[in-house]
């Protein structure tokens, strides 16, 4: 993550993880989630927080799933049920679940498929937001799997030349096991930007770069300066010019595979929450794990080898920076913004839980 979208160290507030953690929890039940769905959901929101995707972590997503949940528009108790079992492929309603808490057992449940068949693919709809891509499909490497996984998010981005929002924001998250290096672990949205960095952004009083926003009209806004208050995300490419109808593809191929092939419905004609998609890859199903893994070794080990461009100081693969914040996170606690902390001791206060912060 960039450094602009970062807490300054000087205001930050550093938490312990097992802090935070414990206190989504108790929140989580107190607003009617089994424990164990609250040490799901918990985990996964902690996962983000950890690994530095403060985006998806609690800073952003708690007040919306607080907010959601005492507004009957989350059920804090979904049974998920699979409504097409063919194997290899599932489509899964997820009873209007968070997708935090219902994502991670579709996702376990591909895997449970690829052990049988090679390959899992779980299709979900009726569900709702689902953090961190990355957090679904590393849980495959564990089993000596490739992890994939996709979901919509809010209809907000415009396609190439267009003016009126028509795609979700859209995120793929891969994960892919090695043997000595660093899990490769990709995340990110086929938006130009992720719309809960525009919170952060306004959080920490930042600015948008050139091609990350449009104007309400459409038109890309190609100088540096504060979010208008009224906006429209861009593909990945922000322009025509430098690619932004490869995002607009890879946005188009989320809403395929996702709210489609789930039978939820497309774009702005969802007819059932939000839509995701989890697929596990047994890799000694295609071919020799030793020599995957090697070969992963080989070539991720030859990225942090290679020669820097200038000015840079050093070339990295998705999943280091991450690894090197939850080091650091990991020891010295997560650095939270001083209102994110003071939202979460009133809301602990108003809820008549015990605050864990001092």
């Amino acid at each position: 993550m960039l450094d602009r979208f970062r807490v300054a160290d000087d205001i930050a507030v550093r938490i312990p993880q097992e802090t935070m953690r414990a206190t989504v929890e108790d929140i989580f039940t107190r607003l009617g989630m089994t424990p164990e769905d609250a040490s799901r959901g918990a985990d996964t929101l902690l996962y983000a927080d950890i690994r530095g995707i403060d985006s998806h972590g609690v800073s952003n997503m708690m007040r919306a799933y607080v907010h959601g949940l005492e507004n009957d528009q989350i059920n804090p108790t979904p049974s998920w049920q699979v409504v097409n079992d063919a194997g290899a492929a599932v489509n899964v309603d997820c009873d209007e679940g968070l997708g935090i808490v219902v994502g991670p057992q579709c996702m376990d449940l591909a895997i449970k498929k690829a052990k049988q068949n090679g390959i899992g693919m779980v299709t979900a709809h009726n569900g709702g937001h689902y953090g961190a891509a990355a957090y679904h499909a590393q849980r495959a490497l564990a089993h000596d799997m490739v992890g994939l996984s996709m979901t919509t998010g809010g209809v907000l981005v415009v396609p190439t030349q267009g003016a009126e929002p028509m795609l979700g924001l859209n995120p793929i998250g891969i994960a892919a096991p090695t043997r000595n290096a660093e899990p490769y672990i990709f995340d990110a949205s086929m938006s130009s930007l992720a719309a809960n960095k525009i919170q952060l952004l306004r959080r920490v009083g930042g600015t948008a770069l050139a091609g990350w926003v449009a104007g309400e009209d459409g038109a890309p806004i190609m100088e540096e300066g504060p979010v208008p208050e009224k906006y429209r995300m861009l593909p990945l490419g922000g322009t025509r010019e430098i690619g932004s109808h490869k995002g607009y593809g890879l946005m188009m191929l989320v809403e395929i595979l996702t709210g489609a092939l789930s039978g939820g419905g497309v774009g702005p004609f969802r007819r059932q929450g939000s839509s995701h998609f989890f697929m596990a890859i047994n890799i000694a199903a295609l071919t020799g794990l030793a020599s995957f893994q090697d070969d992963m070794d080989e070539y991720l080990g030859a990225l942090l080898a290679s020669t820097p461009a200038p000015g840079e100081e050093r070339v990295v693969y998705a999943g280091i920076p991450e690894a090197e914040d939850e080091a650091d996170r990991r020891e010295k606690g997560i650095p939270y913004h001083p209102e994110v902390i003071e939202w979460f001791k009133s809301t602990v206060d108003r809820l008549e839980l015990r605050s864990r912060f001092n």
